[in-house]
């Protein structure tokens, strides 16, 4: 659970209510109902379809030949579509349409839901400054990993070997 200390209604230092058979951090004010719920965040993912091949991407912070999806934040008023499309214009600078949606994942070691779709692309590839490298690799040889985006890796090859 984050680390949330102070109510940021009231802005008293938060206690532990129990709610439901859990713990949360909650404000002991009374007449403030603040509790800091920690739901996960919506991210989305790209699975980028490119000149035909699959293009993975490696973040600046990550180990050297760990290589993902292009993902991001959904912004405040944002469809998840639009926030897909948006992400890859940023880290890519690519013009991107939206082919369909692979799934919806838990990422509960990130405290995320991932909502990923199938992409296809076109223009130049420029990398945004989120990124350290950028790789093409043929569909065929796309290998999933067992967790966060993986599954949408897993779950869209598995589609595509049955068309």
């Amino acid at each position: 659970m984050a680390q949330v200390k102070y109510c940021l209604h009231c802005g008293h230092e938060l206690s532990t209510r129990n709610i439901n058979g859990r713990d949360y951090p909650a404000c002991p004010v009374q007449n403030c109902e603040y509790v800091f719920w920690d739901n996960p965040l919506p991210i989305v993912a790209a699975l980028i379809e490119y000149q035909g091949n699959v293009l993975l991407a490696r973040n600046k912070s990550w180990p050297p030949k760990f290589f993902g999806l292009i993902t991001g934040f959904l912004e405040k008023g944002e469809s998840p579509e639009n926030a897909v499309i948006r992400e890859v214009k940023e880290e890519l600078d690519l013009n991107a349409k939206v082919e369909g949606m692979i799934g919806v994942y838990p990422f509960p070691e990130q405290n995320q839901v991932i909502i990923a779709y199938y992409v296809s692309a076109e223009g130049e590839v420029k990398m945004g400054e989120e990124l350290a490298e950028v790789k093409a690799v043929a569909p065929e040889k796309v290998r999933p990993w067992p967790f966060g985006t993986g599954h949408a890796v897993k779950d869209w090859l598995d589609k595509r070997s049955h068309h």
